[in-house]
């Protein structure tokens, strides 16, 4: 098993309705160790720079202003297969078709309101670290 590090965030949501506490609960017993974390409040720009990737897309503007509502948690997890684990248990996007016991299937508003999000793939996992967490930051 490859240890890596993954980024995921308590949106908006999560932290205003008090789930910061089972969601990391959720993350340590599942094997994922908490190797840095940040309570933040996103600008306009940050968000938008984060998301970047999406602005041609229509919800581009909703996610931005979602992302800025609100204080999030800015996590890096790290463990055995951390992208991929950390995805299994936020459960799909859609909190519809979310699996049972997972953190999108138990918190989430909406497929846009969905509580947490994670990388998608150890690239992205690097460079969100990156966007979040200084170069000088030291994980270990």
């Amino acid at each position: 098993m490859a240890t890596e590090r993954t980024l995921s965030i308590v949106k908006p949501d999560g932290v205003q309705n008090g789930h910061i506490g089972h969601v990391l609960t959720v993350f340590e017993a599942a094997g994922l160790r908490i190797a840095a974390a940040r309570l933040v409040h996103l600008t306009s720009a940050q968000a938008g720079a984060f998301y970047q990737e999406h602005a041609a897309r229509p919800v581009y503007g909703e996610l931005v202003d979602y992302m800025t509502s609100g204080p999030v948690l800015l996590l890096v997890l790290e463990g055995d297969q951390a992208v991929a684990r950390n995805r299994e248990l936020m459960g799909a996007t859609d909190p519809a078709q979310a699996a049972d016991g997972t953190i999108r299937k138990l918190y989430a508003e909406s497929k846009g309101r969905n509580t947490v999000h994670g990388s998608d793939s150890a690239a992205s996992a690097a460079r969100e670290i990156a966007f979040f967490f200084s170069q000088a930051f030291d994980l270990t």
